[in-house]
């Protein structure tokens, strides 16, 4: 059995993970969504591994840290102060050593990816701006109604801390893609993942918010990491 540790993105509701939480522990494994303090404009990288340190359950072994969107930030600085067995990076943004979350936009060219991305598929830059075009495009609706604007109550304090560490952990490490992640297209995370982890990624379908519209996919390939990294089983 393994311990999942499920960070969310922006907005700091570990809510997003309780489908794929449902998954996990229908296959035997703990799963522990973490809420983030998403809300508090004191609240910089420090705060939120704190929070995450927290939610480790006492004694657990076969810790996996797993990390949506900008809880990639804080996933790997878990690994300096509870025993870590792997590291999931899913839809991610994946950091450099003093790089800020802010400026991780415009040095990966994001921006650029995402339009291309969006043009491809024809879609405008305009419609980005809409939510449900952007981020609830593949979810179901009541799902996606439940989610709601978490990303609005995002404070941009921990943006602007430099990344603290001054390489990734040494701790297995795996990536999940969202083939048709419009806001991190596919190709984008794929070059990231092999750019700064030399990663390839394993994709599931559906986007950004896959653990909503595709659990299943993503539950199953968290499971197999378990496996194939720390040999847990299901207990």
């Amino acid at each position: 059995m393994a311990s999942f540790v499920l960070l969310p993105g922006a907005g700091g509701s570990g809510w997003i993970w309780h489908l794929v939480a449902r998954e996990l522990e229908a296959r035997g494994h703990r799963a522990v969504p973490v809420d983030l303090p998403a809300g508090d404009d004191d609240a910089g990288l420090a705060a939120y591994t704190d929070a995450v340190v927290a939610a480790v359950p006492p004694g657990a072994d076969d810790v996996a840290v797993v990390a949506l969107s900008m809880g990639a930030l804080t996933a790997p600085l878990v690994c300096e102060r509870r025993p870590v067995r792997l590291i999931v990076l899913h839809n991610a943004m994946v950091p450099l050593p003093g790089e800020t979350g802010g400026d991780w936009w415009r040095v990966t060219g994001q921006h650029e990816a995402m339009v291309e991305h969006a043009r491809s598929i024809g879609l405008t830059e305009a419609d980005l701006q809409d939510e449900a075009v952007l981020y609830g495009h593949d979810v179901p609706p009541e799902l996606f109604t439940a989610e709601g604007d978490t990303a609005a109550n995002q404070s941009g304090r921990p943006f602007a801390d430099p990344w603290p560490l001054d390489a990734w952990p040494d701790v297995p490490t795996r990536v999940v893609t969202g083939r048709d992640d419009r806001l991190f297209p596919r190709d984008f995370q794929h070059r990231l993942a092999r750019e700064r982890l030399g990663i390839l990624p394993d994709d599931v379908d559906g986007g950004h918010l896959a653990a909503l519209s595709h659990p299943d996919q993503v539950a199953a390939l968290l499971d197999r990491y378990a496996g194939e990294v720390t040999g847990a089983r299901p207990g």
